[in-house]
């Protein structure tokens, strides 16, 4: 099979692979329909020492089973389905608590011999807990929002649940990325009565305003947080989403959050230090997030997905076939696209 694969920073390649094999009785082969890349890609893309052995690539995928292990009760070959960016057993004792990413016997994409999603097919291991089985004859139309179920959506949903965004809320989301741009939608679906969308690209702080976002703020540090304090009656806001990952934005997260308020924080971090010293405790502030539980959040999304009522598939700007990721890459990180959709 055909798969895209990192060697280095901005060296990707498409190259052939050994086709997926079942390898263990809860494996599960599947041939992929729709894949995308992801923010988090572009870190290594922009980082990644040199090697000679490559990287496979991909941890976002939408698709059809073609071979299923002797353990994989629920699916057979044919089944459409969506796949959360890591996988899982769904039965340990963390996955009870929602808590999908630390699964005891879960793992990523790429990793440890296991394909990623960029590519034409993928052997995912425990793939009774990890595969959501879509409906039969899903409208061709909505399949990449039901691929943003797959990491994009969650994790903007993650970030509004741990942030604790309820009806009324007051909101801030830092980042017109398409995780922070799913951040406004979920702040909505909750029911915030405000959302401040802190961004600069025109193009999608008006995606963002459509998703929800009440008001936009294009300035940044202590400008972008005075601002986020005059909307919101000079106290600033309950809630802030984090989706970028950089200190300047925690820092800005920390300076427009009111006291007593939570930050969530998405955005992979890009520094090893942060002002999480006296002021913070003594104002009160709840600093939470990390990686999403994809996993746990497919079937309570889904619904709103199926009926129309959220369209996270708006992210998707761009299309490129699999023997384009490697421009689909480079248009991303140049930021002339938003969120690339691969179609194979």
């Amino acid at each position: 099979m055909r798969a895209a694969v990192m060697y280095g920073a901005g060296d990707v390649r498409i190259e052939h692979r050994p086709d997926p094999k079942v390898q263990q009785p809860t494996d599960a082969v599947v041939r992929v329909v729709l894949s995308c890349v992801c923010g988090s890609d572009l870190w290594p893309y922009a980082s990644m020492p040199a090697a000679g052995t490559g990287r496979p690539m991909g941890h976002e995928f939408l698709g059809t089973v073609e071979e299923t292990g002797s353990d994989v009760p629920g699916l057979k070959a044919g089944d459409l389905v969506v796949a959360p960016f890591t996988y899982c057993d769904n039965t340990c004792d963390y996955c009870a608590r929602g808590l999908h990413m630390s699964c005891r016997n879960g793992g990523r994409y790429g990793f440890d011999g296991v394909d990623g999603g960029q590519g034409e097919a993928v052997r995912v291991p425990q793939a009774a807990g990890t595969l959501v089985k879509l409906p039969a004859g899903a409208d061709s139309a909505l399949l990449p929002s039901l691929l943003t179920l797959s990491d994009v959506m969650g994790t903007g949903h993650h970030g509004a649940v741990t942030a604790g965004v309820r009806r009324g809320d007051s909101v801030l989301v830092i980042g017109d990325g398409a995780v922070g741009l799913c951040a406004v939608i979920a702040a909505k679906r909750l029911g915030a009565e405000q959302i401040i969308l802190m961004g600069r690209h025109t193009a999608r702080t008006d995606l963002g305003r459509e998703f929800g976002a009440t008001n936009v703020v294009a300035e940044r540090g202590e400008e972008g947080a005075s601002r986020v304090r005059e909307l919101t009656g000079g106290d600033g806001v309950g809630k802030v989403i984090e989706a970028v990952g950089t200190r300047q934005t925690l820092e800005t997260a920390l300076t427009a959050v009111d006291d007593g308020g939570a930050i969530s924080r998405l955005g992979v971090p890009q520094y090893q230090d942060g002002p999480v010293g006296p002021s913070m405790i003594m104002r009160n502030i709840t600093l939470t997030g990390g990686a999403s539980h994809a996993r746990a959040y497919i079937e309570q999304l889904l619904p709103d997905v199926l009926d129309g009522t959220i369209n996270p598939g708006r992210v998707f700007d761009q299309g490129f076939s699999l023997d384009q990721v490697p421009q689909a890459y480079r248009a991303m990180a140049d930021r002339r696209v938003l969120k690339a959709l691969i179609t194979l």
